[in-house]
């Protein structure tokens, strides 16, 4: 038999698994029409796992074993969406736990802000919220979590990414903890300077504070000035103030112009980060679950079965539902060796039918799935 008449047998065998294939998934809509009417959910792993099983036993060599798991495995995952669309499509998709709200009241809300006066965080909190904005200062991101947990403010500005530097995985970990939510956020051009006390000059400067987040934007700079060491603060903002109060012309920081007007510092060198184009994303977060009517990006968190392709099959979902995934990341979970949570965010609306065939299918399939905001 020569290569056309196999290829001829191929199209043959082809034709009837696609036959065999309308058939099954006919029948699996039928599936989801008892669920629908028994309240049964989709995702049945147990059964799922006997019927890989008892598939693979069908087989004659190692080889197709593994390929008919990883072909049945896509027919089932195939299946629960055709169902969770149907399920969708009933009303049976279930109401998610958020408020749709308009706009957020900027001018009688209390905001705070990770930092001081003069921080990248206050500009973007002011950029967001207004110049006027009431407002309170905390030291650390905890902090800025834990006023929003006791209600001493409606929202907190936090730094969760830097074009240059990457994520601040803090704040990944602290909206995993926190029953917190995403309705706003704002990117700020960073142009970090070299700033130090009145008559200071580049020659004179010995040491240098800044967050360490600054410290490895400017990386190409300070290594350029190897005789400068480096000192890490929490927040830019607390650099310039500690420059400013010591006096000291060996000192300087590294911390925007706003910062050097406020604390009274001298700029010695401007754009002392590397990369020309350097933005810095930031969150708006509140303790209620609210979201714009008119938000177009969603945030969600989970955790998965540490099993082979699972990240896979959940990804699918996005991909059925015509959603466009824009970033993921991952974190350690504490105490879980080798597991991980992936933070995504993806481009819709809660009110959307795609969006929510999609979380329905991540919630039953996922270990834990919560929705972190839509903004």
């Amino acid at each position: 038999m020569d290569l056309k008449d196999l290829r001829s047998e191929i199209d043959i065998v082809d034709k009837q698994i696609v036959e065999l294939f309308e058939k099954r998934m006919d029948i699996a809509s039928q599936v989801a029409d008892y669920k629908i009417a028994t309240g049964k959910k989709v995702f049945d792993r147990e059964r799922e796992e006997v019927k890989l099983q008892a598939v693979q036993d069908m087989t004659t060599s190692e080889f197709n074993k593994v390929g008919v798991k990883e072909l049945f495995s896509q027919l089932m995952s195939m299946s629960r969406k055709l169902q969770y669309q149907k399920l969708t499509e009933a009303g049976a998709s279930g109401k998610l736990p958020f408020i749709e709200i308009d706009s957020i009241d900027k001018a009688n809300s209390r905001v705070c802000f990770q930092g001081a006066a003069g921080s990248y965080s206050e500009e973007a909190m002011k950029r967001f919220f207004g110049e006027d904005v009431n407002s309170i200062a905390v030291e650390t991101f905890r902090d800025a979590m834990a006023v929003l947990e006791d209600g001493s403010c409606d929202y907190a500005v936090l730094p969760i990414e830097n074009s240059t530097a990457g994520v601040v995985s803090e704040i990944y970990d602290l909206l995993a903890e926190y029953e917190h939510y995403i309705v706003g956020e704002q990117i700020i051009e960073i142009k970090h300077c070299l700033m130090g006390v009145s008559g200071a000059t580049l020659e004179d400067i010995k040491t240098v504070y800044s967050h360490p987040q600054s410290l490895m934007q400017s990386a190409k700079f300070l290594s350029d000035h190897s005789n400068i060491s480096q000192i890490s603060m929490k927040n830019n903002a607390f650099a310039a103030k500690k420059v400013a109060e010591d006096g000291d012309k060996s000192q300087a920081a590294i911390a925007s112009k706003r910062a050097a007007d406020v604390y009274g510092l001298e700029v010695i060198e401007e754009g002392v980060n590397q990369a020309d184009s350097n933005s810095t994303r930031f969150i708006i977060v509140t303790n209620q679950k609210v979201f714009l009517k008119s938000a177009s990006k969603i945030s969600i968190c989970m955790e998965i079965p540490h099993e082979t392709g699972a990240l896979y099959h959940l990804m699918s979902h996005f991909i059925y539902n015509g959603l466009n995934m824009t970033k993921i990341e991952s974190r350690p979970i504490e105490d879980r060796n080798w597991e991980y949570r992936f933070f995504i965010d993806f481009e819709g609306n809660l009110s959307d039918s795609a969006v929510k065939n999609a979380l329905r299918g991540l919630r039953e399939e996922a270990k834990l799935l919560r929705i972190l905001g839509n903004y």
